[in-house]
């Protein structure tokens, strides 16, 4: 291949037409926008779910299903594996759990779950406990108690 073969490219990067300069330019005054209404304006952004006027696929679909999220109450789970941070024979509560950063925030209730192991005696008192977490907790010689709601 010479330097001679290399033929201009049709593909090649066309310039940026600059709008809105001068009559003469061919694309000055409304700079392709047309006259008037919104679209000519600036600022202007059509609605991501507008289809023209007929009714939006949104509201043609039928609604399904059902959000507990109004009613669901708050639960801050903590795993065995954190509960290894206390002291052989302690009691770990809300305060407790609290005072060692495993829960933040205003929380209503706190559930154990049995993610990893635990290989001291602690009596553990939280509003719930999964079924693993308690054997972990009674292997272990520690005591799983329920608190109040």
């Amino acid at each position: 291949m010479n330097l001679s073969d290399v033929k201009k490219s049709t593909k090649r990067h066309r310039k940026r037409k600059r709008v809105g300069r001068g009559m003469g330019s061919g694309s000055g005054k409304t700079s392709g926008r047309g006259h008037k209404g919104a679209k000519s304006r600036s600022g202007y952004s059509r609605k991501a779910t507008y289809e023209g006027g007929q009714m939006p696929l949104f509201r043609r679909l039928p609604k399904r299903g059902f959000s507990n999220v109004r009613f669901a109450t708050p639960e801050t789970v903590v795993n065995v594996s954190a509960l290894g941070r206390f002291r052989k024979g302690s009691q770990v509560g809300p305060d407790e759990l609290r005072q060692a950063g495993l829960v933040k925030g205003r929380i209503q209730r706190i559930k154990i779950l049995g993610d990893g192991d635990l290989d001291k005696a602690l009596t553990v008192r939280a509003h719930a406990f999964s079924k693993s977490a308690r054997e972990k907790i009674e292997k272990a010689g520690g005591q799983a108690e329920v608190i109040g709601a």
